[in-house]
């Protein structure tokens, strides 16, 4: 094989690992709290990104649309905290096998209003961050461990 379809195989391969990851986006009513979990093996990174979206674009978001944040184990340890906010991220390599939960709680507001967040959930090889390895020296490198382990 050729280096330049050597490089092809290889960002197709990143490709593919990249798009491995879980984005979403969810609604959340005012004193509502939202739970996402995601099992996760021990020793294995995770990242994540969670942020209010704008109701009014072009202005600040109002004090009203801020979060509460938690991201703990099954075994009830806890990973993240963040109080109030618009948005926040997270990475931490997992310490147990299990369970892992990440909570979303809207505070009470009267009227009762209506979050949209978006978030992003990345573990295992989808939480690597692809794009800093996939230079020319690095991919010569993952190239050969690639297809030295098939």
């Amino acid at each position: 094989m050729d280096a330049p379809a050597g490089y092809l195989v290889i960002l197709t391969i990143l490709g593919i690992l990249a798009s491995a990851s879980e984005s979403l986006r969810f609604d959340i009513q005012s004193s509502h709290t939202k739970c996402i979990a995601e099992d996760i093996k021990s020793n294995s990174m995770t990242v994540g990104k969670y942020s209010v979206v704008n109701p009014n674009e072009g202005q600040a978001l109002p004090d009203s649309h801020k979060l509460t944040v938690r991201v703990t184990s099954s075994y009830g340890n806890s990973y993240h905290t963040a109080d109030h906010v618009e948005s926040g991220q997270f990475a931490f390599t997992a310490a147990e096998t299990g369970d892992y939960m990440a909570c979303f709680y809207a505070a009470d507001h009267n009227p009762p209003i209506t979050l949209t967040v978006d978030f992003e959930w990345r573990t295992g090889v989808a939480a690597k961050d692809w794009s800093s390895i996939a230079k020319k020296g690095s991919v010569e490198v993952l190239f050969f461990k690639f297809f030295t382990c098939i």
